[in-house]
């Protein structure tokens, strides 16, 4: 049986809102980024959440791994932490002298690296590998992570004292960069009303084969040729502004986003076009995930660094300039 035929349209949306709900019911608030969590679940990409501390990020990925299902872990970075901390390594044993392969916490289906930036280089390459390769070689032999496999990784952004900022070449392997803001003042109040007594505990809706086939059916989205040239045109202005109406963008981006942005606006995009129900891409869906997509890739130059300039407001300028293609999908085809 096909995953088309397992998991209609309708079921799809109607799991993934029930999901969504169910962790509504513990985070108060913060609705996008719940829902950003979830798309790039869908997507097979990795989140990257940025806030200051006590915003909801960890409880956030803990309940979406009780939601969804599957084995989760955190690893909390410290200075001191070294790889195979993360991935494993030999250990010796000496009742029966022989080394024996000891796999590390990242063979999970939920990967939570809580303050990445507070790991030293070499730590932060082993994970974005792990990232890349979905997998791990120790003593030469390849260790494959389990199916589904994501890395929710958190950051805070004012703190510089004792950190490692990942380098952009690392964070282009985030799917999403979500900035997590404080709550609003009468969220503040329902979090003091929910959380204060007793916590409500979130209920499992999901679990990795049905996630899987989730993942497939995102896959199988429609991408209309028209909303496939909008995706490169968004792309290509980050790279030549001038060429689409966007000169004043020159002196302000070094460098443009890369080609991980062009396939990771189409896979989110699909995600989220699912998760509204749908089985086809629109632009609208591009638009939305646009900014957290492409902020966190752009490099800008040192002067707008100088002058404070959010890469945020550069896509939305973007985003602007650059005109969405009208499509017209036949509902009854």
């Amino acid at each position: 049986m096909s995953v088309a035929e397992e998991l209609p349209g309708g079921t799809d949306a109607a799991l993934l809102r029930q999901s969504l709900d169910e962790v509504r019911r513990v985070i108060v608030g913060q609705d996008h980024m719940v829902e950003r969590l979830l798309v790039a679940l869908l997507a097979r990409g990795h989140c990257l959440l940025e806030g200051v501390p006590g915003v909801a990020k960890t409880l956030a990925a803990s309940t979406l791994a009780t939601v969804v299902g599957g084995t989760f872990a955190r690893i909390q970075f410290t200075p001191d932490l070294v790889p195979s901390d993360i991935v494993g390594t030999r250990v010796y044993h000496p009742s029966n002298e022989k080394f024996d392969v000891e796999l590390g916490p990242v063979f999970v289906n939920f990967l939570l690296a809580d303050e990445i930036n507070r790991a030293p280089a070499k730590v932060q390459s082993a994970l974005l590998e792990v990232m890349a390769e979905r997998q791990v070689t120790l003593a030469g032999v390849t260790h494959p992570l389990p199916r589904p496999f994501i890395v929710l990784a958190t950051q805070n952004p004012i703190e510089s004292e004792g950190v490692y900022p990942l380098p952009e070449v690392q964070r282009d392997r985030f799917l999403f960069r979500v900035r997590v803001p404080h709550p609003s003042a009468h969220e503040e109040l329902e979090i003091l009303h929910r959380m204060s007594v007793k916590p409500p505990v979130p209920e499992r809706v999901l679990d990795p084969d049905k996630l899987l086939a989730l993942q497939e059916a995102a896959e199988q989205v429609s991408v209309h040729q028209l909303v496939a040239d909008y995706v490169v045109r968004l792309v290509m202005s980050t790279r030549a502004p001038a060429e689409y109406g966007l000169a004043d963008l020159t002196e302000t981006i070094e460098i443009g986003v890369s080609p991980r942005a062009t396939l990771g606006l189409v896979s989110a995009g699909r995600a989220l076009a699912l998760l509204r129900g749908r089985d086809y891409l629109l632009p609208d869906d591009v638009r939305d995930v646009a900014v957290d997509v492409m902020s966190h890739r752009l490099m800008l130059t040192f002067d707008a660094l100088a002058d404070g300039v959010d890469p945020e407001s550069v896509v939305k300028q973007i985003l602007q300039a650059v005109p969405p293609p009208l499509v017209v999908w036949n509902q009854n085809r």
